[in-house]
C-alpha cells in the first residue's frame, strides 16, 4: 500500500539551521533574532521535519540577543513537539553556549570550545589622550547619570560599581538559563560560571554537554540510516553579494576576528 501512496513512505527529515557568527544586534552581526526569526519558523514548520538540528560556531555577543533566540526555539520545540540537537562546531561560548543550551542535547568534536559562562563589558578611555592634544571634553546633562562611563571624561568609582552590577544581574539570568536547561547533567563543580571554557571531552564531563558526535553519524544512529538532511540559514542580500557593503564587511570581519581570537582560533 505504501507504494502506492508516496508521502506515507517519505524518509524522515532533520531541518539544520547553522547558526555562525558573531550574536548582536547590529546589520553587520552575523545573528540576531530579527534575521533568524524565518529561518527559524520555516525550518520547524517546512516538511514536518523529524527533528531539528543547530550547527553551532559562535564565540557570543548580545546576552539579548541570544536569549530571544534560544526562546523562539523553545517555544516552536514545545509547540510542534519537536525534538532539538545542537552540534558545536569550533566554539559555542558565551552567548554561544546560551543558543546550544536551548537544544534539548549537545554533541561536540574533541576539539570543540564550549563554556565561557560569563558576561563581559570592555571598552577604552580617551581623556589622557585629549587632554594631550589640548582638547577639553565638555559635558552638560539634566540627570546626574546621563554621562555614566563617558569614555571621554575620567573614570568613577559609583560608575564602574553600577556597571558591575548590570553585568552580574545578566550573569545571574545566564546561569539561571544553563541551569534550568542543564538540571543534573551538571557537575558540582565551581569554575562552571566563572566565565571558564574547555575542550569537547572535559565539556562532557562537566555536563556542558551530552558526548562526542558529529551531525550526519548521530542523526542517523538516532532517526536510521535513511534519514535526510534540509539545511536552513541566513542568505545575504543581493546588494551585498556584489560588494555593496565592503567597507562594512570588512569591518564586520575585523570585529568577528577579534571575538574568535578569545578562544584562540
Amino acid at each position: 500500500m505504501k507504494h502506492l501512496i508516496p508521502f506515507l513512505n517519505r524518509h524522515p527529515t532533520v531541518a539544520v539551521i547553522r547558526l555562525q557568527g558573531v550574536i548582536g544586534a547590529g546589520g553587520r552581526a552575523q545573528l540576531n533574532d530579527e534575521a533568524l526569526g524565518p529561518v527559524i519558523e520555516k525550518a520547524f514548520s517546512r516538511g514536518k521535519p523529524k527533528a531539528v538540528a543547530l550547527v553551532i560556531n559562535s564565540p557570543g555577543g548580545s546576552p539579548v540577543q541570544s536569549s530571544l533566540i534560544a526562546a523562539r526555539i523553545r517555544r516552536l520545540a514545545a509547540e510542534k513537539e519537536i525534538p532539538v540537537h545542537a552540534f558545536v562546531e569550533d566554539v559555542a561560548a558565551s552567548g554561544g553556549y546560551w543558543l546550544a543550551v536551548a537544544a534539548d542535547d549537545i554533541w561536540v568534536d574533541d576539539s570543540s570550545i564550549l563554556g565561557s559562562i560569563g558576561v563581559i563589558s570592555a571598552g577604552f578611555g580617551a581623556q589622557v589622550f585629549l587632554s594631550r592634544q589640548g582638547i577639553e571634553r565638555r559635558v552638560y546633562t539634566a540627570g546626574k547619570s546621563k554621562s555614566t562611563l563617558d569614555p571621554f571624561l575620567p573614570e568613577k568609582p559609583e560608575d564602574v560599581k553600577r556597571l558591575k552590577g548590570l553585568l552580574d544581574q545578566i550573569h545571574e539570568a545566564f546561569i539561571a538559563h544553563v541551569k534550568a536547561r542543564r538540571g543534573t547533567k551538571l557537575a558540582d563543580d565551581p569554575d562552571i560560571f566563572t566565565g571558564e571554557f574547555w575542550l569537547g571531552q572535559r565539556s562532557v564531563e562537566l555536563g556542558l554537554a551530552d558526548g562526542v558526535g558529529h551531525l550526519m553519524p548521530k542523526m542517523k544512529e538516532i532517526y536510521g540510516d535513511k534519514v535526510r538532511f534540509a539545511k536552513y540559514g541566513r542568505k545575504r542580500g543581493l546588494l551585498s553579494r556584489f560588494g555593496a557593503t565592503i567597507a562594512q564587511d570588512a569591518l564586520s570581519a575585523v570585529e568577528e576576528r577579534a571575538s574568535y581570537a578569545r578562544f584562540g582560533l
